[in-house]
């Protein structure tokens, strides 16, 4: 009984992290280009009292043994990288990554970071930056004399000046053969990592990469109905393990009880 005690206890406890998980989805359903997570859980280790296959007399063997399992820990919280929801938004600095790919912005420490979210605007001298002031890379500047500002499927960003039109650069995309890999750091930003393996740059539209949409934003690509759903289940399950506590309390209690 005290081995259900625990039993039961791992599993309040995974779906305490369950809900935990949950509730950062529910947080950020409004998040520019953020990624849900999902809490995936692994059986512990098992206590074999009779293991398979092993010999019951001189001639016959067990079909199966036994073996009490001694709970559920939480294995990993994956990142899901689906497509979010596209919304128009009308500000021609705003992109959105339609297919695979994340933007690449340059961090104060010198690294690159990844991002879905292209919620970009001019700083003092014209660069396209992150709203927390990362410089988009490759650098984009705008001209202060720029009419407009169009940004092409393939990355080309274009300004009208003077009715002519000037090339100002090229926006490429990165992507990962493991994306789940990344490391979030915040954000809405990702960083590379051995499980990530390194990026694959190049411009958009071509092979694997997807294609920009300017004056567009990625929506998060939560869906609340199934977080509600999932955070029902969890709940259950919890009140579930709760109660295999209190019903193995009543048995050791009544054993204890016995002498008297």
């Amino acid at each position: 009984m005290i081995r259900a005690l625990r039993t039961a206890a791992s599993g309040m406890q995974a779906q305490q992290l369950n809900i935990d998980t949950i509730a950062n989805n529910l947080a950020n359903v409004n998040t520019i280009g953020f990624r849900r997570s999902r809490a995936e859980f692994s059986d512990l280790l098992y206590q074999t009292l009779r293991a398979p296959g092993s010999q019951s007399s001189a001639a016959t063997r067990v079909p199966a043994g036994i073996q009490l399992g001694l709970g559920t820990r939480l294995s990993a919280v994956q990142k899901l990288f689906q497509q979010g929801s596209l919304r128009p938004t009308r500000n021609p600095l705003d992109i959105a990554i339609q297919g695979q790919g994340f933007l690449q912005v340059l961090r104060p420490d010198g690294t690159t970071a990844y991002t879905r979210a292209g919620n970009f605007t001019a700083n003092e001298n014209g660069q396209l930056v992150t709203p927390d002031g990362y410089l988009l890379q490759p650098q984009v500047t705008i001209p202060p004399q720029a009419e407009s500002v169009t940004i092409e499927i393939d990355g080309t960003v274009n300004a009208l000046q003077q009715g002519q039109t000037t090339t100002l650069g090229n926006i490429q995309i990165a992507t990962f053969i493991n994306p789940a890999g990344l490391q979030s750091r915040g954000n809405n930003l990702f960083m590379e990592t051995t499980a990530s393996g390194a990026p694959n740059v190049g411009n958009p539209g071509t092979n694997q990469f997807g294609t920009l949409l300017q004056g567009y934003q990625e929506s998060s690509n939560v869906n609340i109905v199934e977080e509600m759903i999932d955070m029902i289940i969890a709940q259950r399950a919890y009140e579930v393990s709760s109660r295999a506590i209190r019903v193995a309390d009543e048995m050791l209690s009544t054993t204890t009880n016995l002498s008297r």
